[in-house]
């Protein structure tokens, strides 16, 4: 509450600040009591015009002058940038500075302020609350990753016990073995000693007896043994068995129990949001009620007459009236609308290419499926950007802010989309809100072409799900377009997707022959024909032509639609 105000909202007098206001002067534009409207009249100095508060004219509230506080600044000074006031103005201090009104200086900063006011309330701080919503997000996730992450050292390390306990067992037994297989020879040995001394002793009794008995016959017929047991039995050599356990090398466990990749927290710089002028619409290009075909570029590759015998399968443009291509082989054709070779260049790897994309500098960007890499081809030099590991890139364009977006498909064929800032992955984009998959499963090498529209959204081709998915800059779903409502009896096939200057969305319909037209809620607008063939690739150039690259002719048709 207003410090010169009661409870009832009763205004009080702005130089007593204790009583209520009864008057006001004009000239001054200050509220009055009784009492302090007559001390006020006695200053003969200034010509006052003290009248009833209900009576009081609405004047402009011009500011007091700070060097001159008896006068009003009813100009601003638009050299000093200050407001001044007619005394200011005739000391010559700001002589020849150009002068206007106070009051629609403040009409237009005022009008300033209400945009800054309304971008803010509007566009910067929805954004902020996005970003906080996403990271509370991110950090409700965590104990479930990390928890994943806990429970996988866990059963790794219950294998690795397993194996060691194993390992410990086969030791062991094989140990009592040798143990029972030494004590079994020990024993045949001690029988064998054993019935050897027995004889002995009955040798030597027998002996005994003779001698004691003086018999001439027993001592006649008496034979030496002796002889015989002169050869003492086998003596049991054993070479007993040793462990010999092996040093165990920290590094070598650790590598073998599996790495766990480093923690990367890195801080980027933010997006920066365009002005609420710059982000104005663009000037209206009405769509054509017949699409024409401006020009036709025969691209030499191999013509295709059935699955994998040829054809054409993507295009990107560099200019008006250049475009990159690639076709069945591992060669990308850069030509003019003559046809005419300008530039080829071969895939490192000799592979054919997935996709191509054109960056903002110029430079071609294409996809090896087979060695799962991303490259950038730079004056005629091919850098490998990206490497996946348990991943393979589909397809790839290059966005507004000189990222790369990039659909993937795992070991296991699930699908998502990846953003890149040159080799570093700054966002994945797999699932809903619910945890469902934004995009269909299995199949490999089912390409998922994208394209950035101009308000962010991400728009894939869903080929297998006969949907064009289409998610915010942040990966949030906005919309999923599954074919124009009346037609129930052709399956919608969607397959290359490019968006123009006002945010259409426009994707080929493979199998039936034609281009869809959306607006950027996927509202579906119109149907492009011009006697398409298996259209598969498609770019739009900065002047909204379309170019869309034929399987079935192996040809680029240029059309005219806006």
């Amino acid at each position: 509450m207003h410090p010169r105000r009661s409870v009832q909202e009763v205004l009080l007098c702005d130089l007593c600040e204790t009583v209520p206001l009864q008057s006001h002067c004009e000239l001054c534009n200050i509220n009055l009591c009784v009492n302090c409207a007559v001390k006020h009249l006695s200053d003969s100095s200034k010509r006052h015009n003290v009248v009833p508060f209900l009576q009081r004219k609405v004047t402009p509230n011009y500011p007091k002058c700070p060097k001159h506080p008896e006068k009003h600044c009813e100009l601003h000074c638009e050299e000093c940038n200050i407001p001044v006031c007619s005394t200011c103005v005739s000391s010559g201090k700001h002589k020849g500075h150009d002068m206007s009104d106070i009051l629609e200086k403040l009409s237009a900063k005022t009008e300033s302020l209400q945009k800054d006011l309304k971008e803010l309330e509007t566009r910067i701080y929805p954004r902020y609350e996005e970003m906080a919503s996403d990271v509370q997000t991110k950090k409700a996730e965590l104990e479930t990753k990390y928890g994943k992450l806990t429970t996988i050292a866990d059963q790794q390390g219950e294998i690795l016990h397993r194996e060691i306990t194993a390992i410990v067992n086969r030791r062991k037994s094989a140990i009592a073995e040798m143990k029972t297989k030494h004590l079994d020879a020990l024993n045949k040995n001690t029988d064998e000693i054993t019935q050897k001394m027995a004889e002995l002793k009955q040798i030597m009794s027998d002996l005994k007896s003779i001698l004691k008995s003086n018999d001439v016959s027993l001592t006649s017929t008496y034979k030496s043994r002796n002889s015989q047991f002169r050869t003492l039995p086998p003596k049991v050599r054993v070479t007993l068995p040793s462990f010999s356990p092996q040093k165990i090398n920290k590094n070598q466990l650790n590598e073998m129990f599996g790495s766990l990749s480093p923690l990367s927290i890195n801080t980027e710089h933010g997006d920066t949001l365009k002005s609420a002028e710059a982000v104005s619409s663009p000037p209206v290009k009405p769509l054509l009620d017949e699409p024409r075909v401006t020009a036709t570029i025969d691209t030499g590759y191999k013509i295709w007459f059935g699955i994998l015998n040829g054809g054409l399968y993507s295009v990107s443009c560099l200019s008006e009236d250049q475009v990159w291509t690639r076709g069945i082989n591992n060669t990308m054709k850069l030509l003019n609308l003559q046809s005419e070779l300008l530039t080829s260049i071969q895939t490192k790897s000799g592979y054919t290419p997935e996709d191509i994309a054109v960056t903002r500098d110029g430079d071609l960007v294409y996809i090896d499926y087979y060695d799962k890499t991303v490259n950038l081809i730079k004056n005629k030099q091919i850098q490998t950007v990206i490497t996946l590991q348990g991943w393979r890139p589909l397809s790839v364009c290059c966005t507004a802010g000189n990222d790369l977006l990039v659909t993937m498909i795992s070991d296991d064929k699930q699908y998502k989309v990846v953003r890149y800032s040159g080799s570093t992955e700054k966002q994945s984009i797999q699932f809903d809100d619910q945890g469902r998959p934004l995009y269909s499963s299995g199949v490999y090498n089912n390409t998922k072409y994208l394209s950035e529209n101009r308000n962010l959204d991400i728009c894939v081709a869903d080929y297998r799900a006969s949907a064009v998915v289409v998610v915010n800059q942040s990966g949030k779903l906005r919309f999923r377009y599954t074919g124009h409502p009346s037609n129930t009896e052709q399956s919608f096939t969607p397959t290359g997707i490019t968006t123009d200057s006002q945010s259409h969305i426009l994707t080929a319909d493979y199998k039936n022959h034609r281009i869809h037209i959306l607006d950027q809620d996927g509202q579906f607008l119109r149907y492009i024909h011009c006697d398409l063939k298996l259209p598969l690739g498609l770019c739009v150039d900065i002047r909204d032509n379309l170019f869309v690259a034929e399987l079935r002719t192996a040809k680029v048709k240029k059309i005219q639609y806006l």
